[in-house]
């Protein structure tokens, strides 16, 4: 048995081809059992983030004919027209061991030393653990992996700066603008990443926070933090006009904020001008 992941990332595959094959969170127990019944692996935990889908499997087969089982299951399941083969790369124990320390601690990530990356590779483990798809050998080597990203983080000076992609996002806006006081900002999506990038951006002097989510529960208990106010999904549009700075980081398995859409948007606003900073992340 060994330890073997194969994935593709941010490095070397467009986003529309991580689109096509990130798993959202209520496909897990299908997909992991799927692996299992085609013998694929004994233990398996899939991590599917924004930047990057990786299946990291104890398996008694060699790294290559993994690699083989795993596109051909990755077609399959997610009915691609283009076969994901030329994208995908594979580890064998120990160099995918190394590389599973790396993506804890952030040092694979598009921000280096981002902090996001940690608590998806943890629910990601929490999923395969939850439903027996993990054992003895993941179990060590996800452990191992959370302890020694928390050494990065505690012994190293990593988070130093901008550390996660939200924080990157207001400080791009920041640099627009050359100071955030004042403005005001539609917060498309209300998870964790939002919340975080809410913290960003009120620490930088905004002065009101707009938020709509899918759940309008979700939007309104973090526009009260904030003291902002929350809208409707279906309304962020009329909103629009009184904007300054548009951030969207949603689950959604499309794009909520398309080019035709801020087309005619952004022809309204005349001589105001607008930041708009954009991330999808399917399968958080």
């Amino acid at each position: 048995m060994s330890i073997v992941v194969v994935g593709l990332s941010h490095h070397s595959t467009p986003i529309e081809m991580r689109e096509q094959i990130a798993f959202p969170d209520s496909s897990l127990p299908e997909a992991l059992s799927e692996i299992k019944r085609r013998g694929i692996a004994c233990e398996c935990v899939i991590l599917s983030t924004c930047n990057r889908v990786e299946l990291y499997l104890v398996t008694h087969l060699d790294p290559e004919q993994v690699m083989d089982e795993i596109q051909g299951f990755l077609s399959d399941w997610h009915e691609l027209d283009e076969s994901p083969y030329a994208y995908l790369y594979k580890k064998g124990s120990p160099q995918s061991l190394e590389h599973l320390f790396k993506v804890a601690g952030g040092l694979d990530s598009m921000v280096l030393g981002e902090t996001e990356i940690l608590g998806q590779l943890k629910n990601a483990y929490s999923h395969s653990l939850k439903l027996n798809h993990t054992g003895r050998y993941l179990n060590k080597a996800f452990q191992k992996a959370f302890q020694t990203a928390k050494q990065i983080r505690t012994h190293t000076m990593i988070q130093r700066g901008s550390i996660s992609v939200g924080s990157v996002a207001v400080e791009l806006a920041e640099k627009i603008f050359s100071s955030l006081k004042g403005k005001e900002v539609l917060l498309i999506g209300a998870g964790d990443t939002g919340e975080k990038t809410a913290r960003s951006l009120m620490s930088r002097g905004v002065e009101r926070i707009v938020v709509t989510n899918r759940s309008p529960e979700r939007a309104e208990k973090l526009a009260t933090e904030f003291k902002g106010y929350a809208i409707s999904s279906d309304q962020w549009q009329d909103h629009f006009q009184s904007i300054d700075i548009v951030v969207s980081s949603t689950s959604s398995p499309g794009f909520v904020v398309t080019r035709s859409r801020l087309e005619g948007l952004m022809k309204l606003r005349k001589n105001r001008p607008c930041s708009l900073s954009i991330w999808r992340c399917p399968g958080m």
